[in-house]
């Protein structure tokens, strides 16, 4: 499944900038590469650096990784609901309430490498189960419309956005 067969109309315009930056990838194609691309990226990152924050108040380098951690696990979940027809409206959450208590300062690079490692690899395989009927099921997630192929998306446009920001300011 491509980027370009997604309808705008199955996912909550805020999302759209996580989607767009993509380009047309495939799904699973996207989920893999991103792998990749992270797990690449932290090779390059010193253990020294995890506690780094690029300004006051901003979230340290280990903090950004749990968030991506943390955010994909969550829209993983939701896919996992939609795609068995779970009518349950799904929460939002709130990231930075999430942030505090994620106990990202007392983490290792190995250990943040290794459950990232984990949650990817978990997200790829329930995706690439999912049927055509099952990818294209939607459901309610925030108060909006979203289906499990837009979720899919926006994992990986959300870890791109994040990989930008940690080349960009935490290690530039």
């Amino acid at each position: 499944m491509l980027l370009s067969e997604l309808p705008s109309s199955e996912y909550n315009p805020f999302y759209r900038t996580y989607i767009m930056a993509l380009g047309d990838i495939d799904l699973i194609g996207g989920l893999k590469m991103g792998k990749t691309e992270l797990l690449s990226l932290f090779e390059k990152i010193p253990e020294e650096k995890l506690d780094f924050a690029y300004a006051e108040g901003k979230w340290s380098l280990a903090e950004a990784i749990v968030h991506m951690i943390d955010t994909e696990r969550i829209f993983q979940y939701r896919a996992l609901c939609i795609a068995r027809n779970d009518k349950t409206p799904l929460p939002g959450f709130d990231q930075d309430a999430y942030v505090p208590y994620s106990n990202a300062s007392n983490r290792t690079k190995n250990d943040l490498f290794e459950e990232y490692r984990a949650v990817r690899s978990s997200t790829i395989a329930l995706f690439s189960s999912f049927d055509e009927e099952a990818i294209k099921r939607t459901g309610t997630a925030s108060g909006s419309k979203m289906s499990v192929r837009a979720l899919g998306f926006i994992i990986s446009g959300h870890q791109a956005h994040h990989i930008r920001i940690i080349k960009e300011r935490y290690l530039s």
